[in-house]
């Protein structure tokens, strides 16, 4: 009887190729959403806040390494349009990261980009808190709710709601998987260990 088998040669083993894939940036996905600013405190809270702070964030940062963002975009999923795939919130700091890239001012962050995600963020509220305050998962074609996105996605370790027109303000600490409810102002958190053992 004879034998059918072939002797196969060994090949050289080809080289894997690497894909790829090119995500926006900054520059790249839109920094407005075309929607106005609905409350006309935003602005200057905001402006109050960042002065407010700044001599402490100089403190923790003498080479300036901090990003302070104002209703600029916080770009956490690919969408279409890209801005269902952000958040604006009023106010937020990230700590150790340049407020440049590239020479050139931020017009948004990207966390896909960056890979490191706000300390806190703060929302101020414009109509009766429930925007600020919805858990809704994103969709196929849905934006997620503002509260669902700094929980689960973005994972903010500090998530605070200003109701100036209530003289409310509630401030939320991530623990492990989700937000819970706490009683720190802004100045506590600013001053807590959590707060400096995060920026260190």
């Amino acid at each position: 009887m004879e034998s059918t088998q072939t002797l196969l040669k060994p090949t050289a083993p080809q080289p894997v190729q690497e894909a790829k894939i090119n995500l926006p940036d900054h520059k790249q996905l839109p920094d407005s959403d075309g929607t106005f600013v609905k409350n006309f405190q935003e602005h200057p809270q905001s402006i109050v806040l960042t002065s407010s702070i700044a001599p402490v964030l100089e403190k923790l940062h003498p080479d300036g390494r901090y990003c302070i963002g104002q209703d600029s975009g916080i770009y956490w999923r690919m969408m279409e349009p890209p801005e269902k795939g952000a958040e604006a919130p009023e106010w937020f700091y990230v700590p150790n990261v340049s407020p440049l890239l590239d020479g050139e001012y931020r017009r948004s962050y990207v966390l896909w980009k960056e890979f490191v995600s706000p300390l806190i963020a703060i929302e101020f509220v414009s109509g009766n808190g429930s925007e600020e305050r919805d858990t809704t998962p994103p969709s196929e074609t849905e934006k997620a709710g503002k509260f669902w996105v700094y929980e689960q996605a973005i994972r903010v370790p500090f998530y605070v709601i200003f109701d100036g027109f209530r003289d409310n303000l509630e401030a939320y600490h991530l623990l492990e998987v989700a937000m819970s409810k706490c009683n720190l102002m802004i100045a506590d958190i600013l001053r807590s260990r959590q707060w400096v053992w995060n920026l260190g």
